[in-house]
């Protein structure tokens, strides 16, 4: 097995730390009961490119059990952990991915999966796909479809498939209601301050925290921030969602204005430059900044590097820029994603919700294959249902049936 890993002795923490999410896991874990019987993944083979923690391994495991033969790799340099990687490499699967990995070694790690002639893609942003496409388009051919977790990703779909580049059906697994509704929601809004917290060892209480993005991410985290004390600020460039907002409770102005008064500015557009080098200058001394959308680039450091004084490690994760005499900046996690970057991720229990998506989304697929003509494909309502109706048993709920009469009723336009 080509296995490109920091130390596979490291194997014995990482299947731990997978046994401690399996256990909760309810909906995987019965998923992983029938696959084992079915086997619906049977001679494919899948790539896939998922921040490489424990509730993704999990996932890998899942499709193993039901016949997948795996390749895997890391969808953030910062967010793969390098006891998971050597615990999926010692369970046999073909793992590419380290820790703090170089942009050059990111790049090869993901080169390195795609050489696999691979039958389902499942990505995490859309690095995999877009080198697929672009790197090795004859490949390609041996491809059914794939799935997209996040809204970064999708966002780059959307665009390829309008340029026409978009060469294989993608499911859209990010816009089911079982994955936005909960993990963008509760999953980003909970591990997103559980990152900070523990990063800064701050109050959040009493301070003014500026959220950028008022999405189904940004909602989560107003909303837990509000609920741990913290004046909330909300910057759009969407006038509903601004509304939302502040209909919400939340005080919404521009960046430009919300940098010269916010303690914390936690960004979650999926956009580019949406703090920048003006926003810097007149910021507080001691602000904290912080990056919860995929990609590095919300926050800009780069323009931050250049115009610092001095720079200077402040804790774990934690980097310092002096903008002048008086005034520090702070930046948690390289500006990547926080929750990853310096935490643990979204919760186990609302990763369940989304990796059993993840993987009904690919069952959908093999199933359909040749029959799908759209290249953006919505996740199939009767898959929500699925992993609502699993969800509510995991947690021992009920709930009413409509009698043959009601579904009459709500079906014509008699009353």
């Amino acid at each position: 097995m080509n296995n490109e890993i920091r130390d596979i002795t490291l194997a014995p923490s990482g299947h731990r730390k997978i046994e401690w999410v399996k256990r909760n896991m309810p909906i995987l874990r019965s998923m992983e009961e029938e696959f084992t019987r079915t086997r619906p993944f049977c001679g494919y083979r899948i790539a896939l490119s998922i921040h490489l923690e424990a509730k993704t391994a999990y996932l890998c495991r899942v499709l193993a059990a039901g016949g997948a033969q795996m390749f895997v790799t890391g969808s953030n340099p910062l967010s793969t952990q390098d006891d998971i990687a050597a615990a999926l490499a010692e369970d046999g699967m073909e793992v590419h991915a380290w820790y703090n990995a170089s942009p050059q070694e990111y790049d090869q790690h993901i080169a390195n999966t795609l050489e696999n002639d691979c039958s389902i893609i499942i990505d995490d942003g859309g690095d995999l796909l877009n080198m697929l496409h672009r790197r090795f388009p004859e490949k390609i051919k041996h491809v059914i479809g794939g799935c997209e977790e996040t809204t970064t990703g999708i966002i780059r779909l959307t665009a390829m498939e309008k340029a026409g580049r978009l060469k294989f059906p993608m499911v859209l697994v990010n816009n089911a209601q079982c994955k936005h509704l909960f993990d963008n929601r509760y999953g980003t809004g909970q591990s997103v301050i559980d990152a900070v917290n523990r990063t800064t060892n701050l109050i959040m209480a009493g301070k003014d925290v500026v959220v950028a993005g008022y999405g189904w991410c940004g909602k989560g985290v107003a909303m837990r921030a509000a609920g741990m004390g913290a004046r909330v600020i909300v910057t759009e460039v969407n006038p509903v969602r601004a509304v939302e907002a502040a209909m919400d409770g939340f005080d919404v102005m521009p960046m430009q204005e919300a940098a010269a008064v916010g303690d914390l500015f936690i960004t979650v557009t999926g956009c580019s430059g949406v703090i920048d080098e003006d926003d810097f200058k007149v910021m507080k001394n001691g602000a904290v900044l912080c990056n919860a959308g995929h990609f590095d680039v919300e926050v800009d450091v780069a323009k931050l590097e250049e115009i610092c004084i001095e720079k200077q490690q402040q804790r774990d994760h934690i980097m310092g820029y002096r903008l002048d005499e008086h005034r520090w900046v702070y930046v948690i996690g390289e500006g990547r994603l926080v929750n990853l970057a310096a935490g643990d991720g979204h919760p186990a229990e609302i990763m369940d919700m989304s990796f059993a998506v993840q993987a009904l989304s690919a069952k959908y697929l093999i199933e359909h294959a040749g029959e799908l003509t759209d290249m953006l494909i919505q996740v199939p309502p009767e898959v929500d249902q699925e992993v609502a109706e699993r969800k509510l048993a995991s947690m021992g709920k009920s709930i009413d049936d409509l009698t043959e009469e009601q579904k009459t009723y709500l079906s014509s336009y008699s009353v």
